[in-house]
Order: C-alpha cells, then structure tokens, then sequence
C-alpha cells in the first residue's frame, strides 16, 4: 500500500500535475494539504475517473485539506474536534478518513507567521487539539497516522541553515516541543530517505533559487503510530515533482507500507 502527502498549494493551478502524478506514481491514499477552493469546487468528476474517491475540508481560496483515496474511504471526519478558532473562524485545515486498513489524517498546521503574533499562539494551540484528537487512534492497534505540513521543523538537520531561522516561526523550542508532545501520544517519526542530497528536505522557497540550491526544510511529515511504523518499507521524498513550470513549492513525501 502507498500512502503520500503533497501540500498543492493550490489544486486549480497544480491539477494536470497531481492528474499525471497520481496515475504514474501508484499511489493509493494521498493526503492533500492547501487546496485554496471550496468543496463544491474540488475537481471529485477527474479524480474518479482515476479511479480515487475524496474526503475534502475546504471553504474557498485559504488551507482546505482532503484525502484521496482509491482502497475505500469510510468514517470521513471533517475539522479537528476540540480545535480552536483564529479570529473566530475554524478553519478547515484538517480531515481524517480509514482508507482500508488504514486510518489517516491529512493537516495543515497553522503557519505561525511569526513569534509574537496571534496565529503563532494559535498554531501552539491547535497541535494541543491535535494531540487530544489523535490520542486514542495513537495508542489503538489499526496503523494511523497524522499526514501533512506540519510547518516546523523537528530539528536543526531539518533545514539547510539554521542560522538563517534565527528568531523566525517553524524552529522555535515551543513548537519542536509540540511535535514531542504529539509523538509521546504514541507517535513515531516517520524520516523519508533523500532521492539527492543528503537531507530529505520537502519545501523550498520559490525566490533566490532555493530548490537549485537545495536551500530546504523538513516539514512535510508524517507520524504514524507502532503498528503503522511497523508496517513501513520504504519512505522518500519525490523530489522530482518539484521540478519545473508551475510545480508546487512542496513535494510529495511518499510511505510504503506492507499490510
């Protein structure tokens, strides 16, 4: 079973290539993340036509999630339940569905902007609901896992200079101790080998060259539970579809499993 997940960051302007992805890459669950449209908009018509049936949490042109799926898609879930508000609106930045023997969340965490804004409180806030929301399924016996970007980084290795991070959202101790506290609900950290380079890094920044210069960060991840974990083959980084016109400036992180 092949299981991925793509921040889009935007599925109107990336829908040939997530097309041609999909029926080249053999993936059966894709957790999507920014889709920047609303549901009645999601392209469901050529997305059957693969054969993939979809879960989707969106409201118009900001975040909006969803999962694909062409093994089954029961128990759809639409929010994260206990979550909170930013400005008084919830968000749709999270879904979760079982896709076979699988169950899986496709998120996208808050960006956090920066340190002394209201959205960083907001993010630090948000993965609390998350952690609270995943903890049973965490613990639970059916491989989980918690599929998206996650905007931080969980360690220095993870982007290309931390230097150039100082005093910036995504490397700050209280968000890296979030992703601690998510991955003691029963969470391990599923690390993608590299296909070039020596860090499997999922973003670069569109301006100064970033990906030519593999100028990156890890945050596009994927914690899976024992089960999940154990059921793992193989884990990469396609970074061949950050490549060229009108790529994403995220690439898939794609999970083998054996179940």
């Amino acid at each position: 079973m092949r299981i991925a997940t793509w921040n889009v960051n935007s599925i109107t302007a990336r829908l040939p290539r997530l097309l041609a992805w999909l029926e080249s890459s053999g993936t059966d669950v894709l957790c999507l993340q920014e889709a920047k449209l609303a549901e009645e908009q999601f392209p469901f018509e050529a997305l059957r036509e693969l054969g993939y049936e979809a879960a989707v949490n969106a409201t118009g042109r900001w975040n909006g999630v969803a999962v694909l799926s062409r093994v089954g898609l029961d128990d759809v879930v639409k929010g994260l339940p206990g979550g909170p508000a930013y400005e008084g609106v919830e968000e749709p930045r999270a879904v979760s569905a079982t896709c076979g023997p699988v169950r899986v969340w496709s998120v996208y965490v808050p960006n956090g902007r920066e340190v002394d804004h209201p959205h960083y409180a907001y993010k630090l806030q948000w993965f609390e609901a998350l952690r609270a929301a995943v903890a049973t399924d965490a613990t639970g016996t059916r491989p989980f896992a918690v599929l998206g970007d996650y905007n931080v980084a969980p360690t220095d290795d993870d982007v290309f200079d931390v230097a150039a991070f100082e005093g910036l959202t995504h490397v700050t101790p209280a968000e890296r101790a979030a992703l601690a506290d998510l991955r003691a609900a029963g969470l391990a950290d599923i690390v993608p080998r590299p296909l070039k380079y020596d860090h499997p890094y999922s973003y670069w920044d569109y301006r100064q060259l970033a990906f030519p210069k593999n100028r990156g960060m890890r945050i596009d991840l994927v914690y899976g539970n024992a089960p999940f974990a154990d059921a793992v083959k193989d884990a990469y980084v396609d970074r061949e579809e950050r490549k060229g016109k009108g790529a994403s400036d995220h690439a898939p992180v794609v999970v083998d499993l054996e179940v």
